[in-house]
């Protein structure tokens, strides 16, 4: 399968989405009236596509294989001048904390051995989510803001009791997340309750998501993939997937025996060491974050105050 990534792109004002494929990006409505105009079917937006996954997923990987030689023929023009736009919107974000030891050690997180433990799950609102180039926005509560760069799994089934030998088999495709966490308001003394990472992490803006959404076809292993964190250009993560606790699909198959899984639901699944915390170091206004995973691709934010 060649590889191509679904977006949306943002021209003039107006959203569409797009298939980029060889560092270019194609209107997918004009891709599939080039490439397959005797298929009538309208094409949908990405949330839309989400939704009858399974069927789409051939069309756009032979869209894909078409849309070099349809170029190359004049029968179709990359779109220039277009930002990326969020690619689509969760339908619930799914944050799993603690996946990484290193991560766990920095944090101050005493683990119980893995054989008696299971995945911790805590859910971030999906108001929070924002395109690449979007500005994260520091709130007045926090001095302590946070990036953790993250393999975002999408899902692209309805689901439930998945196994963790076909767990996999779910998945639409592949995003790059930053779990952006003030940390100052992950804890609670106010309440006998040490946490509350849905406070410190549902803030407006605290979710950049793109450029992208790579379908899974397009990953040959997504249990061995590098994902890279900068602050103005300085290195803080540098971590690989195989370095997770709970794989990919031990994950879908935990979450799955609790609720029903939907296509468009977003699995955070855990960050490397790296973070601001772990060096106390944190966050300022004029800042600028670039977060990357190898096969996917790098969403860039900056940060600035929020306006009260």
């Amino acid at each position: 399968m060649i590889w191509h990534g679904l977006a949306t792109y943002d021209l003039n004002g107006v959203e569409r989405p797009g298939l980029v494929v060889d560092n270019k990006l194609y209107d997918l409505a004009q891709l599939a009236l080039a490439g397959q105009p005797e298929q009538t079917i309208g094409m949908p937006d990405v949330d839309g596509l989400l939704d009858a996954w399974d069927a789409w997923v051939p069309r756009l990987s032979s869209l894909a294989e078409q849309a070099p030689g349809l170029a190359a023929q004049g029968r179709l023009t990359a779109i220039e001048g277009a930002a990326y736009a969020l690619p689509y919107r969760p339908r619930r974000i799914f944050g799993v904390a603690s996946n990484f030891y290193e991560h766990a050690d920095e944090m101050g997180t005493q683990l119980a051995p893995r054989a008696e433990s299971q995945p911790y799950v805590f859910m971030k609102a999906q108001s929070s989510v924002i395109a690449t180039k979007a500005t994260v926005l520091m709130p007045a509560e926090t001095e302590k803001l946070d990036w953790e760069v993250e393999l975002g799994v999408v899902i692209g089934q309805t689901c439930r009791h998945v196994s963790v030998e076909d767990a996999l088999s779910v998945i639409a495709g592949y995003t790059v997340f930053n779990d952006i966490s003030a940390r100052d308001l992950n804890r609670r003394t106010d309440y006998p309750f040490k946490h509350d990472w849905f406070r410190g992490k549902s803030f407006d803006t605290f979710g950049p998501l793109g450029p992208w959404l790579v379908p899974a076809g397009c990953i040959a292993d997504p249990q061995n993939l590098r994902m890279t964190l900068s602050v103005n250009g300085e290195p803080m993560q540098d971590g690989n997937t195989s370095q997770m606790i709970f794989s990919i699909a031990e994950q879908i198959a935990y979450l799955s025996r609790i609720l029903t899984l939907q296509p468009g639901d977003l699995i955070a699944t855990g960050t490397p060491d790296g973070v601001g915390m772990g060096r106390g170091v944190y966050l300022k206004p004029g800042d600028t974050m670039t977060a990357w995973v190898e096969g996917i691709g790098v969403i860039e934010n900056p940060v600035a105050l929020e306006s009260p």
